[in-house]
């Protein structure tokens, strides 16, 4: 089995939320700086590590 997006062969990251924005989004610490992304499909508030993947938050990996 690939760890790899079988549809654009991208890799899904853990990422740490920073901060909640409106409309399901946040800031989340890349470890080079921040990245908005999409947390609308998981229950993420600052703090948790998420597994990214598109912009994507898809799970939350760490509390």
């Amino acid at each position: 089995m690939s760890e790899r997006c079988t549809t654009c062969g991208d890799v899904a990251v853990p990422l740490r939320v920073t901060e909640l924005l409106p409309d399901g989004l946040a800031l989340a610490d890349t470890g080079a700086g921040s990245e908005e992304i999409s947390v609308a499909l998981v229950e993420a508030r600052p703090g948790d590590t998420v597994l990214v993947h598109a912009k994507e938050a898809i799970a939350v990996i760490g509390r």
